[in-house]
């Protein structure tokens, strides 16, 4: 690096630190986007030297659901081996994020400190950044229907990858969902080090492929696939009776691996951490002891007591997402230890504006076994609309359904406590503008 980049670098992260310092002493926020923003117009190369100073390398999470948690359950393992980590943990994941990231672990003079950086990166920018980024291990946990209104179809975001990917090293360690035919077929397209993760335990297959499936096509034909059972949407074991396109082999069995999350996403999300940390030279024996003591990260099945009264935040954002808290809340139903459910559906920004996908989501089962539901939101009526469409479909007599429209957040959870048995758990079931609402009414402060 010359004295002109010395230069420019120490103004870049200088001028950033400020910013910080100033938008967290007026209680604007968490200040994680726009120290980037203005310190890359300082130095438009800033993402590609920073990157570079990571000692042990940089990890790139990607993917429609579970980067958060899977990112977080992955430092967490190697904070606990006393690795330095720099993380995007507000869950700002453009650009300008990862850049204020990777800069709150520099000194005054650009210096990064970090032994790994993880990156918890948005699906459709992942091209964007291996332009300026050489990572040391791409983690592709899965791809969803997504805010069509953004990124449109599946196949779509995996092409871009692929191309994007493809003039990587060949020592980069890509680490892909085998269960999901897009990601498998494009590991086995990819001339670098792959990996593959997945479940193989029949048991945990669903009764039928979800009414919100995305991809069972096959990716290399499009042929129809033969599915043995799947877990979650279309991930499942697979096979393609045309061509002999099959799902890739795991790494390990997922029935040795603890969870103490509920809900099969998050076994994914679980193995997918671990493969990681293991290919990181992490002992097996090292990453259980970390699950099994794991906490999960803001809204995803986050757990709270407020005034005595448990209560669990499960974001859902697609419809992949809520089927399958849908799924994880019903099983405490039945277990007798949930009646109340609270839905809070917006349509801003990071939720998406385009609130159809509701209509994929199969929330007959969610109104199945009785109880109450309360609905709120931005759109709290085209919520109400479908559930009340779910109570025609099934006439469920056994198991009446108390459903409640309240406009007023504030006042829905109010509603939503008073109904919960101090036995029981309230689960709140939010978009993402909603679930950081719902978590400043519930912790009197904002996360972002």
């Amino acid at each position: 690096m010359n004295l002109v980049d010395r230069i420019r670098l120490g103004l870049a992260v200088a001028v950033a630190k400020t910013v910080t310092n100033g938008v967290r002493l007026l209680n604007l926020g968490a200040a994680s986007v726009l120290p980037g923003a203005i310190a890359r117009r300082f130095h438009p190369k800033l993402l590609s030297l920073l990157c570079e100073q990571v000692r042990e390398g940089v990890i790139l999470v990607v993917g429609t659901n579970g980067k958060t948690t899977t990112s977080l359950l992955l430092r967490t393992i190697l904070a606990d081996k006393g690795w330095k980590i720099a993380h995007n943990d507000t869950g700002a994941n453009l650009i300008n994020g990862l850049i204020t990231a990777l800069l709150n672990n520099t000194n005054l003079v650009g210096q990064l400190t970090a032994d790994c950086a993880i990156l918890e990166v948005d699906e459709n920018i992942l091209p964007l950044l291996l332009k300026e980024c050489q990572p040391r291990i791409i983690l592709g946990l899965n791809l969803f229907r997504d805010q069509l209104d953004r990124y449109g179809e599946v196949d779509i975001i995996s092409q871009r990858w692929k191309k994007a990917i493809a003039p990587l090293a060949p020592d980069t360690i890509i680490v892909l969902n085998a269960d999901d035919p897009t990601l498998s077929y494009l590991g086995q397209q990819l001339s670098q080090q792959v990996r593959y993760f997945g479940l193989n335990e029949p048991e945990l297959y669903l009764e039928e492929i979800p009414h919100a499936v995305d991809s069972i096509y096959c990716p290399r034909c499009g042929h129809i696939l033969e599915y043995q059972g799947v877990y979650l949407s279309h991930l499942g074991d697979f096979n393609c009776p045309s061509c002999r396109f099959t799902k890739s082999k795991t790494a390990f069995s997922s029935k040795v691996w603890p969870q103490i999350l509920i809900g099969v996403y998050n076994k994914y999300n679980t193995l997918a951490a671990g493969l990681v940390a293991q290919e990181l030279g992490i002992e097996e024996l090292d990453i259980f002891d970390t699950v099994k003591n794991f906490r999960a990260a803001f809204g995803r099945a986050e757990e709270l007591t407020l005034n005595g009264k448990h209560i669990r935040i499960l974001l859902s954002k697609n419809p992949v997402g809520m089927n399958e808290t849908i799924r994880a809340v019903n099983d405490l139903q039945a277990a007798g230890k949930a009646s109340t459910t609270l839905l809070v559906l917006n349509d801003r920004i990071p939720d998406g504006t385009d609130v159809s996908w509701i209509w994929d989501v199969d929330t007959e089962k969610l109104v199945r076994l009785g109880g109450t539901l309360i609905v709120s939101g931005d759109r709290v009526y085209d919520m109400a609309l479908r559930l009340n469409y779910s109570q025609e479909t099934l006439n469920n007599q056994q198991n009446p359904l108390k459903l409640l429209v309240q406009e007023n957040l504030s006042e829905a959870i109010k509603i939503a406590l008073e109904l919960t048995p101090n036995d029981q758990t309230l689960n709140i079931i939010p978009t993402y503008s909603a679930m950081l609402e719902v978590r400043g009414i519930l912790t009197g402060r904002q996360i972002l």
